[in-house]
């Protein structure tokens, strides 16, 4: 389910972005070609265009549609206009987990988790039953819900996966022009990394929800939508099970600044070597925080029961 307008709002964004890295005088390519690489229908992508030229960024005569300028950065459609129903229920639930409210072994109504949040319960299940497949969410036999663990040869394989792709979006990043509006995004994010920095103290937690923006943008240069769908899983299962290890939690999210910090640096600076060795580095603390949490919940501690075998 998405909230009306979401699909346009988030197409005009991303009709906007490849704008902004074809350049004045460059054309976008037709209608079905768009439809086909956003994922949308043409009509969709027919409105996104009508906003486009009433802004006078493209002009589009017949099937022609010339780029006229790049889009400023605030003539985006605000994140909250563009997010859809699943990810708002994905970060509730995320959200959830976070204060401590849903362990693994806990329940989860239907209906209970729709009134909780604020949206139908159409909408939970539909997000309960695209995770079930992994294993993480399990449907019990007699009605309802249980959260599980994954176990560490799952963990292993997903960040197999994760790691192939963000090298891929990497390397796309890279070639984008200057003027491109994910530049822009990117120092909005580092501006954001300094101020979380400045007050890990007390302001740690929220480093979780900062890395799923990061990493999510850098994916945005892919423009491959079947590494923005499955991006979602991957974060979910990786920060999911962050929540167990709370040991060393402040000190482990301040070195993953830095991380984010000399990616970003050695990113904007086109430094391909060093760009190399700061991904590594990042992706593997990732990894060793995962699997260490895997562990730690696969031995049940402070009484949290062992994974289940997918």
């Amino acid at each position: 389910m998405v909230k009306p307008n979401t699909r346009f709002k988030e197409t005009a964004n991303r009709l906007m972005a490849l704008a902004s890295e074809v350049g004045a005088g460059g054309a976008l390519p037709s209608e079905t070609a768009l439809a086909d690489r956003l994922g949308v229908s043409r009509t969709t992508v027919r409105a996104g265009l009508g906003r486009l030229a009433e802004a006078g960024i493209l002009a589009v005569d017949g099937r022609a549609k010339a780029v006229k300028r790049a889009p400023r950065a605030d003539e985006f459609f605000p994140e909250a206009e563009t997010t859809s129903t699943a990810v708002l229920v994905e970060r509730a639930f995320m959200a959830i987990i976070e204060r401590g409210d849903f362990r693994p072994g806990h329940p989860v109504n239907e209906l209970d988790f729709a009134r909780r949040i604020g949206t139908s319960t159409s909408a939970v299940r539909e997000f309960l039953m695209r995770f079930s497949r992994f294993r993480l969410i399990e449907k019990r036999p007699r009605g309802g819900w249980v959260l599980k663990g994954v176990t560490k040869s799952f963990a292993t394989e997903l960040a197999d996966i994760r790691e192939m792709y963000e090298y891929f979006s990497v390397r796309a990043f890279l070639e984008l022009p200057k003027e491109h509006a994910l530049w822009q995004k990117l120092d909005r994010l580092e501006a954001r990394h300094h101020e979380l920095a400045a007050a890990i103290d007390t302001r740690w937690p929220e480093f979780s929800d900062l890395d799923d923006a990061f990493h999510r943008t850098i994916h945005e240069a892919s423009s491959n939508r079947f590494i923005h769908d499955f991006y979602d899983i991957i974060s979910f299962i990786f920060h999911y099970h962050y929540q167990w290890k709370k040991q060393d939690e402040r000190r482990r999210n301040a070195s993953a600044i830095a991380e984010h910090l000399a990616y970003i640096d050695a990113l904007r600076a086109g430094d391909r070597d060093r760009l190399t060795m700061a991904v590594s580095r990042h992706l593997a603390s990732a990894r060793t925080t995962l699997m260490r949490s895997v562990d730690e919940a696969a031995d049940g501690p402070s009484g949290l029961p062992p994974s289940s075998t997918p």
